[in-house]
């Protein structure tokens, strides 16, 4: 048996601090990433704003970086998508601190989905992007990013996950995960949620939840775990598994802290 965990990517990047390791692969998907940074190519910054929701001067610094894009990755114009992403869980998932043989079995029992690159290894390198997977990209599969990548990576981590009692542990968010089919999927799915009391009851709280799927992820690295029961015993930063609130596949994870 072995487990498979997919994590959202982070909107920040960090090109500024130099990789912890050397090691690095390349993106399974380069040529479908390339044909959308063609598509992108054709909009201004005012179009890439709209299409977003972002701000003049990120439409601009994306157009920028879709300009520069190269179907050649290498270090200079690249850096590991693990060690890139900067964001609430990517701080909890503490990429940087990581050692190599722990980014080594990460690599084999993680991956990224993404709007541009579809699915990541955490050793991939990543040239600079803003692609959001809800962005309603009109392209030749269809009118959004879910239409493009659907076909691809359910058998994508069938792949990755050929045993029947191989199991797939969702730490992603809803707008990422929906691009994977489930109909398509062979393997069990397990989604873990975090809840912290606030108020006086237990209830999701995005920056705890997200830094929580970065920590459960550092946790099965930490561990080098195999068995998705282990997960059950997750207790970073306080958080403990709840039998009473989880069902068979939906595990919940909660917390109490005095500052909340």
């Amino acid at each position: 048996m072995s487990i498979l965990m997919v994590l959202s990517p982070a909107k920040s990047l960090d090109y500024e601090t130099p990789p912890s390791v050397t090691t690095h692969t390349l993106p399974q998907y380069v040529p479908q990433a390339y044909h959308l940074i063609e598509i992108l190519r054709n909009f201004t910054p005012a179009q890439v704003g709209r299409l977003m929701d972002i701000s003049d001067a990120l439409a601009t610094l994306n157009v920028a970086r879709y300009e520069l894009f190269s179907e050649t990755f290498t270090p200079e114009n690249s850096k590991q998508a693990l060690l890139a992403f900067n964001g609430d869980v990517y701080e909890g998932l503490n990429a940087g601190q990581l050692s190599a043989e722990q980014l080594d079995f990460a690599q084999n029992h993680l991956r990224i989905l993404s709007g541009l690159y579809g699915l990541l290894k955490p050793l991939d390198l990543m040239q600079p992007y803003r692609l959001e997977m809800g962005t309603k990209l009109p392209n030749a599969q269809g009118k959004d990013l879910y239409a493009f990548w659907k076909p691809l990576l359910a058998d994508a981590l069938n792949a990755l996950l050929p045993q029947p009692n191989d199991v797939l542990v969702n730490l992603a968010s809803e707008e990422y995960f929906k691009s994977v089919d489930l109909k398509r999927l062979k393997v069990r799915v397990v989604s873990p949620v975090f809840e912290d009391y606030k108020n006086g009851k237990y209830k999701i709280i995005s920056f705890y939840a997200k830094r929580a799927r970065g920590l459960m992820a550092r946790y099965v690295i930490d561990h080098r775990l195999s068995s998705p029961e282990l997960l059950k015993g997750f207790d970073y930063e306080g958080y403990a598994f709840d039998p009473e609130v989880s069902t068979e596949n939906t595990w919940t994870f909660r917390r109490k802290l005095e500052n909340l």
